[in-house]
């Protein structure tokens, strides 16, 4: 609630506390102003002396234009009695004490707002996660390719296997043929018979 005013007067308004879990806060500066200006900045400080500008806003009839130090990611924007600005990527570091300055610019005289009472930014630690490393490859995929391998080395092995059947029945076969040569009996040997010749029956010339 922001009381009435002398003319060319601001009066400034914050919430007293923000407690920031998502690394990201909206502190909203409500204002009220009795006067005739027409161009004005708004400014977000951090500190209890105000000694970090942490973001600035400033706008006209006609444009708004904002800007923010390098330490910090905020941006200002204007509505009607009120500047919002919106900080993100927060970290534990950054709580403070934060306060809104509103001034006007033009036509003279310059005027700006007494010190409120200010914002408490409290930010929260962000609790480290530990990912455990994802496979390359989806289970169901590594699976499947695992049961290809699997069967096409069972069918390899089979067809080797029959392969080396196959060639030992051949091999016993062919060992089977017995050489068809002729032999004599070894009493024949003797006798002066050629190798070759059959031997003769003697029983058809004794009759």
């Amino acid at each position: 609630f922001l009381p009435s005013l002398p003319e060319n007067k601001i009066l400034v308004a914050q919430h007293p506390l923000l407690i920031v879990a998502n690394q990201t806060a909206t502190l909203i500066c409500n204002y009220k102003y009795n006067g005739t200006g027409k161009e004005f900045r708004a400014s977000l400080h951090k500190g209890t002396d105000s000694s970090v500008e942490v973001c600035f806003i400033s706008w006209n009839t006609t444009k708004i234009s904002s800007n923010s130090n390098k330490k910090f990611n905020c941006q200002g924007d204007h509505d009607k009695d009120k500047v919002i600005f919106n900080l993100w990527n927060m970290n534990a570091n950054q709580t403070d004490i934060y306060f809104c300055k509103i001034e006007v610019m033009y036509p003279p005289p310059y005027v700006y707002n007494e010190k409120s009472n200010g914002t408490v930014i409290h930010v929260k630690e962000t609790p480290i996660q530990i990912q455990e490393p994802q496979s390359e490859m989806p289970l169901w995929i590594l699976a499947t390719v695992t049961g290809i391998l699997a069967f096409y080395s069972m069918l390899i092995t089979a067809v080797f296997i029959n392969y080396w059947q196959k060639s030992k029945k051949n091999m016993y076969h062919q060992s089977d043929y017995m050489n068809m040569t002729p032999r004599h009996p070894p009493y024949q040997k003797n006798k002066g018979y050629p190798s070759y010749a059959p031997t003769r029956d003697y029983t058809a010339y004794r009759s």
